[in-house]
């Protein structure tokens, strides 16, 4: 009797969990039917507005001196650009799915070797940016919903609605000027991989990673402190303190669960702002990313690289948005589940 008890308790609690794994990989699965046409679309766009510039890379690449009719004309033979647009972008993307964006028009390098040689620097940035802008506006946004209507709610409201003004570049400056400049605890530019020591790696973007990740973190506290006093307020929160559960356990198994859906939202929406303001905090941070690899084949025209670049970048976009709306319907699903 007792094992059969214990099978079908067994049964009973594995049950919840197959249940969220089918709706995980249901939801997953949904996530990557869109990804896919939404790709598709950026990387065409991507591709035309190059292809449809003013710009002439034959012209361009040969010179002012050898760009006669005829070598323009062959050199767009072999480039490929005498070729209707559908099949143009047929042949790169064909060439992009299976990593190869060309060649720069100018270095003759690969871009997608210069990609992955700019891509650790953004990544590391990029990565450090997201955890601080959710631990900084995750722990701001609960410390002033819990202690709503003092002055530490008053101070956390006030100094998210300062930072959130501020461009990316503005905060680089007060931060190179405040950690670098006067206590000379950081360095001010450059980048050194994680392959010569965490120590070093984390002392050169953990500046360019702040500048990036206060903005977004402002919003983040902002919406999870509305969201979380909403949620205090419910009636089954209250019903939760009157039976005695401790506070703690109230506020981070069930409260934050449910609040944290909008704060995770503005995190989605905030990433590609983020991949903006990476270029000017590179510039700030004299640090070699894809923002200055793509500032300076603009000014170039080396469409190639543009090309590439802007194909990377959208797709971190689309998949980010990807994994969030992921998080969120599995964070809602496992929340209405939740009793207190």
């Amino acid at each position: 009797m007792a094992v059969a008890e214990l099978t079908a308790a067994g049964s009973a609690l594995a049950a919840p969990r197959r249940r969220r794994t089918r709706a995980a990989a249901s939801r997953i699965g949904g996530g990557l039917a869109v990804l896919i046409p939404i790709l598709v679309l950026s990387s065409f766009i991507t591709y035309s507005l190059g292809a449809l510039s003013n710009s002439n890379p034959a012209a361009t690449i040969l010179g002012q001196d050898a760009a006669t009719p005829a070598a323009v004309a062959h050199l767009d033979h072999v480039l490929g650009l005498d070729k209707p647009l559908p099949v143009q972008y047929e042949n790169w993307l064909s060439q992009a799915v299976h990593g190869n964006l060309g060649v720069s028009y100018f270095t003759q390098i690969p871009v997608s070797q210069s990609i992955a040689q700019r891509l650790p620097v953004d990544l590391s940035i990029a990565i450090g940016a997201i955890i601080l802008a959710v631990l900084i506006g995750g722990t701001a946004g609960t410390v002033a919903a819990v202690r709503r209507g003092g002055w530490v709610d008053r101070g956390v409201t006030l100094a998210c609605s300062a930072v959130s003004t501020l461009p990316a570049f503005v905060v680089g400056i007060i931060l190179v000027v405040a950690f670098a400049v006067t206590a000379h605890v950081l360095p001010a530019n450059g980048y050194t991989g994680p392959t010569a020591g965490i120590g070093p790696w984390l002392a050169h973007i953990i500046l360019p990673s702040l500048a990036l990740a206060l903005p977004v973190a402002a919003d983040v506290a902002r919406q999870l402190r509305t969201s979380l006093v909403s949620v205090l307020e419910q009636n089954y929160i209250t019903g939760a303190r009157v039976r005695g559960l401790p506070y703690r356990r109230i506020l981070t198994r069930h409260a934050l669960r449910n609040a944290a859906g909008p704060a995770l939202t503005i995190l989605g929406n905030d990433f590609p702002v983020m991949l903006a303001g990476a270029v000017a905090a590179e510039a700030v941070f004299s640090l070699p990313g894809l923002g200055q690899l793509l500032l300076e084949a603009a000014q170039t025209r080396d469409i190639p690289v543009v090309q590439g670049v802007l194909l990377v970048v959208s797709t971190f976009v689309i998949v980010i948005n990807l994994m969030v709306n992921t998080v969120l319907g599995l964070l809602y699903r496992s929340a209405d589940g939740v009793g207190v």
